[in-house]
């Protein structure tokens, strides 16, 4: 069971030095990929330029630009929510950078009240990711929100 309360304290910890985004996340990403069981890739991808551009990440190689509305990553920027796939074989449109991805959560992350950027998580396993994690990335990610300068 991933301790979401202690890495939203560590990543706040992590902050106080520097808080621009860039550092930030990337000590996020790692921090989810070395405390997250059955995981292959968690990151970041970045508003810009109206699409989202990959970020700090912990994983193999990634897509470097996801149009909004398209897959897993796109649709929870689009529609604001997060995203909780228990097979991303299921879901229209999924976007494979990894064919060993199964699941997938993805987490809108604000400033000024607008999307910003999105944390992405992926897992070889099916139904990998649950409420809990939901709720524990959520919070994990209104952290983020507090602690992190995007200027």
């Amino acid at each position: 069971m991933t301790d979401y309360k202690l890495l939203a304290a560590q990543i706040r910890s992590l902050a106080e030095d520097e808080p621009h985004y860039i550092p930030v996340l990337s000590n996020a990403s790692a921090l989810l990929y070395e405390n997250m069981e059955d995981l292959n890739w968690a990151g970041f991808y970045i508003m810009n330029k109206g699409s989202l551009m990959l970020g700090p990440f912990q994983g193999k190689v990634a897509c470097i630009r996801i149009e909004l509305g398209k897959g897993v990553c796109g649709t929870a920027a689009q529609k604001d929510e997060t995203q909780l796939v228990k097979d991303v074989h299921q879901f229209p449109g999924h976007i494979a950078c990894d064919s060993a991805s199964n699941s997938e959560i993805v987490v809108p992350i604000h400033k000024d009240g607008k999307v910003v950027a999105v944390l992405d998580i992926d897992s070889p396993s099916l139904s990998r990711f649950d409420e809990q994690d939901k709720a524990g990335l959520e919070e994990f990610v209104k952290t983020l929100e507090e602690v992190m300068d995007f200027e």
